[in-house]
């Protein structure tokens, strides 16, 4: 239990993978929990699996979509979340010579407009109340890029600084806003990389933790700056990546030189 107990919440991208893993530990921790998706039908059937949870459909880069959906939100619980969690995202692979503008765009829209729509809208309504925390979702790509992921890597790293902006603004009001940023994680866009054993057994043995991630992993470290446990974390980029994120050396020869080994 991460002191989530009694909240509301609002999750973006919930209908399934690490959106849904992350309701659903907001629901065991005792939060009320609103499913946010692109897919309202997915986010609703979604939410039936949950305690007093409800989904509803939200494009996250309609302005008009976004303020609907809170609104709806409010109507069902009584008033605006009291976490929000930024996971609605999208990836269109292709190497940048020969990307076509409207994948780079569309990525850019859900990835980065989406989390500043969603963020300044509940976030007017959290500092208002003068309570409530924001969690947005990056990944290890937006601190190890990859050559043929597109838009995603610059998505993911301009959320990582738009959380501090947002924390900048929101902190004096009583919002804590930090984000985190999921590394080699069986879940979701992620997880048809790992059916297969060898790709699998590869990135388990490039993690310092020794092994592949799980969507419980993100969830708890989403749960936990979410709670009043972390209220004094600010700002902050909080990557669930079992340390791959600084092994590079790690891959390489240790053979230091004579000099080195007196």
């Amino acid at each position: 239990m991460s002191g989530n107990g009694g909240r509301s919440a609002l999750v973006t991208g919930a209908a399934g993978g690490l959106g849904l893993a992350i309701a659903r530990r907001l629901a065991a921790d005792g939060c009320r929990v609103g499913l946010a998706d692109i897919d309202g039908e997915g986010a609703v059937r979604a939410a039936a699996e949950l305690e007093g949870a409800a989904g509803f459909p939200c494009d996250v880069t309609s302005e008009d979509s976004v303020i609907e959906t809170l609104g709806r939100f409010e109507a069902t619980f009584g008033g605006p979340p009291d976490i929000l969690v930024n996971n609605a995202g999208i990836v269109r692979f292709g190497n940048l010579l020969e990307h076509p503008v409207e994948d780079f765009r569309r990525v850019v829209e859900v990835n980065l407009v989406g989390v500043f729509l969603m963020s300044r809208e509940a976030g007017v309504r959290m500092a208002a109340r003068g309570s409530g925390a924001i969690v947005n979702i990056t990944s290890l790509n937006a601190v190890q890029t990859s050559p043929d992921a597109g838009a995603y890597p610059a998505t993911k790293a301009a959320v990582a600084k738009l959380t501090e902006q947002f924390a900048l603004v929101l902190g004096p009001r009583g919002v804590q806003v930090n984000a985190v940023g999921p590394g080699f994680i069986d879940a979701g866009m992620s997880a048809p990389i790992y059916r297969d054993p060898e790709v699998r057994a590869e990135r388990g043995r490039a993690v310092p933790a020794g092994r592949i991630g799980t969507a419980e992993d993100v969830a708890a470290a989403v749960a936990f700056l979410a709670s009043d446990e972390a209220g004094f974390i600010h700002g902050q980029h909080l990557m669930v990546d079992g340390g791959v994120s600084f092994s590079l050396k790690n891959q390489l020869s240790r053979k230091a030189p004579k000099e080195a080994e007196k």
